[in-house]
């Protein structure tokens, strides 16, 4: 067989052999599908995977999301997804209470956070965030060699025309605050033109987009050369947040203190541990920005950048021991978040996430991100470095396991999970037999 280029064309599969790698008798349905409505893409779907009617109610089961609302959301829309919502407790961050909600679908995180939280007490965190300051980037080439004396003999009139496209950040204190130039060493002919704008309470990935859109033409009669990438950057280095928090010996114990400590170190010295480290300190960065609708996926990208600025891939968590024993953690990566704009408004339990959180600004929701980062880093390198990890988190496993093996009521599932826990056997086949057991009578 050829192997084709297949071409993804409005929603339509093309190619461009005669030797097709795609099986069109397969996927003849889906020509057009995002002109389809609703109701005709489930058909199209139950026919092509030979799905039940209560499989496709599943699928269209949105939850507080409309089916509507998710259909002008995303393209080709089939239905929505949920992931369980729990409140994470304990949380001071500058003197202040927090319940947190948090999304998430793997056992345990919510519980070590709030347990990490209340170790931490009656101090709690204590946390700063930046100005909610993002850049923009509009790539140049083949520009001429007097470009940056353009710019610079320009600079008031491009400094006018960006503040006009800011403009409408400025009744929420933000706008444009400045921009710099700089040429990329190995690549010839590319000049970097790159701008700042407060964001306020958005994320602002639009307001920034939209700027750099707007300026591009300018600076091309300026540069002689030719616009090519014009976006925002996920590396918000302007926009980051600090956090820490000390937990007492008395509390955790020296060992506690010495195990949390030792844990750092093999993270500051290993990548592979390191990259396991920070993942667990998303699990509870990701879990907040779910349940307030920020995207996950941007911090995430920018927290790894950041954990490699030095060259090596390190912690974003770092950890020293105190003149009296004790254990300070500090917590500090580019955070971007928003509590009005893009998804935050469209999903109703968002809107109801940041209601019970209680924050009042982008800046004050990045400061409890970066705690409940702080604190499921904590509590991992604790449980790690002390019982190990199974212990709690395959307790709390075990629910699920007894629930994906057929326990339907809660004595069931609890039956069944402290079966599997007081075993030690975790596996489906051994979850269905304790089911059996019980359903017996045994």
């Amino acid at each position: 067989m050829n192997i084709s280029k297949i071409i993804i064309f409005d929603g339509e599969f093309m190619t461009d052999t005669k030797d097709d790698l795609v099986d069109k008798s397969s996927i003849s349905g889906f020509s057009g599908f995002y002109k389809k409505s609703l109701d005709e893409r489930a058909r199209i779907l139950m026919d092509y995977a030979q799905l039940t009617d209560k499989e496709t109610s599943a699928l269209k089961n949105t939850g507080a999301l409309s089916l509507e609302t998710a259909n002008q959301m995303v393209e080709n829309c089939i239905g929505g997804i949920h992931l369980p919502l729990g409140i994470a407790t304990n949380f001071k961050i500058n003197k202040k209470n927090y319940v947190v909600p948090m999304a998430i679908e793997e056992p345990s995180v919510i519980a070590a956070a709030s347990r990490a939280a209340k170790f931490t007490l009656p101090a709690g965190f204590y946390g700063e965030a930046d100005e909610p300051i993002m850049r923009g980037q509009v790539q140049l080439v083949d520009v001429n060699s007097d470009a940056e004396i353009n710019i610079n003999k320009y600079t008031g009139e491009i400094e006018s025309r960006l503040n006009k496209y800011a403009a409408g950040m400025e009744q929420y204190g933000g706008g444009y605050r400045y921009f710099s130039t700089r040429r990329l060493q190995k690549l010839r002919g590319v000049l970097l033109f790159e701008f700042f704008v407060n964001v306020s309470d958005a994320m602002g990935a639009n307001t920034v987009n939209s700027i750099a859109e707007k300026i591009a033409p300018y600076l091309e009669d300026l540069t002689g050369g030719k616009v090519r990438l014009r976006i925002l950057s996920n590396l918000a280095t302007e926009r980051m947040v600090r956090v820490k928090a000390v937990w007492k010996k008395k509390v955790i114990g020296e060992e506690g203190v010495k195990g949390v400590y030792d844990g750092f170190l093999f993270a500051n010295n290993d990548v592979y541990r390191a990259t396991t480290n920070n993942k667990g300190i998303l699990n509870g960065v990701d879990a907040v920005l779910l349940a307030t609708g920020n995207d996950w996926r941007a911090v995430e990208a920018g927290a790894h950048a950041y954990a490699s600025f030095s060259g090596d891939y390190r912690p974003l968590a770092k950890y020293t021991i105190t003149r009296d024993g004790d254990l300070e953690g500090y917590l500090e990566m580019p955070l971007a978040v928003a509590t009005v704009g893009g998804a935050t408004g469209r999903f109703r339990t968002a809107e109801i996430s940041r209601k019970i959180l209680n924050v009042k600004s982008s800046r004050e929701l990045a400061m409890v991100v970066g705690a409940v980062g702080l604190a499921n880093n904590f509590a991992a390198l604790y449980v790690l470095s002390t019982e190990g990890i199974q212990k709690g988190h395959m307790r709390l496993h075990s629910r699920n396991i007894a629930v994906m093996a057929g326990a339907k009521t809660s004595n069931e599932i609890n039956l069944v999970a402290q079966a599997l826990y007081e075993k030690k056997d975790y596996s489906l086949d051994f979850a269905r037999s304790i089911i059996k057991g019980i359903r017996e009578g045994l």
